[in-house]
């Protein structure tokens, strides 16, 4: 599987599988994960214990479509998810950057959650 992928993914997957051997999501604090590509953002908040998908946001749903993957659709869309998990009384998450470099798009989706009250 890894021989026939790019370098570039090759090595996100690596960072990725590295990350989630430590990461885990409770009930108390749910993992939140990232996915970006070139077109669209989204975000998943999971309880790893029930697996379950505890809430979610991405720039598929209709009422979000307009919010592009860019630094600041990215805050913006943070900004979504945090009230979001607000709404569901969950405080406080564990954040998986899904293999991506912490930096751009990435980092703006995390601060975007912290400025409504999220701690990470």
């Amino acid at each position: 599987m890894l021989r026939k992928m790019l370098e570039k993914d090759r090595k996100r997957l690596s960072r990725k599988i590295h990350i989630r051997k430590k990461l885990t999501g409770t009930p108390e604090k749910p993992r939140m994960t990232v996915t970006r590509s070139n077109k669209n953002l989204s975000i998943q908040v999971i309880d790893d214990t029930k697996g379950h998908t505890l809430a979610s946001a991405s720039t598929l749903e209709k009422e979000l479509r307009e919010i592009k993957a860019t630094v600041a659709g990215g805050a913006r869309l943070g900004e979504v998810m945090g009230q979001r998990l607000l709404e569901r009384n969950i405080k406080s998450v564990v954040f998986d950057r899904n293999g991506y470099l912490y930096h751009g798009v990435v980092k703006a989706m995390a601060d975007g959650a912290r400025k409504t009250g999220i701690q990470f």
